[in-house]
Parts: C-alpha cells; sequence; structure tokens
C-alpha cells in the first residue's frame, strides 16, 4: 500500500540528514522510524497491563506497604 507522508521543511532536513548518516534511503529511514514507534508503543502497553495485573493481585501487601 503506497502512503505519502507529508514533512515540513525542517523535519525532511532532518530526515534527509540521519539517512545520510546511516547509509539509507530517506524511506528505510522513515519505516525503521515507523516499526521503532510501534514496537515502543506494544512494549508500554504491555508493562502497563502487567503493572494492572501486579497492581490488582497484590492490592492488600501494597496497602500494607504504604501504611
Amino acid at each position: 500500500m503506497a502512503m505519502t507522508l507529508r514533512l515540513d521543511q525542517a523535519d525532511q532536513d532532518a530526515l534527509r540528514e540521519r539517512a545520510a548518516a546511516e547509509g539509507i534511503s530517506m524511506q528505510d529511514a522513515a519505516r525503521k522510524a515507523i516499526r521503532d514507534y510501534l514496537s515502543k508503543s506494544e512494549h508500554r502497553a504491555r508493562v502497563s497491563t502487567a503493572t494492572e495485573r501486579i497492581l490488582d493481585v497484590h492490592a492488600d501487601a501494597i496497602e500494607r506497604l504504604g501504611k
């Protein structure tokens, strides 16, 4: 699926410089950034779910420790 990515001049310049420094195309750099973003978002969601589960399971102990 094709997609057009519109960037302001500063972002386009930064992307061009970063891609050149890594020896990759701007398109590959954008793809990498998207994958990194998605991976970090998924990780944050898993950590949040695990935290909620732990807080729920150990609510009594956490309450006692807080006093």
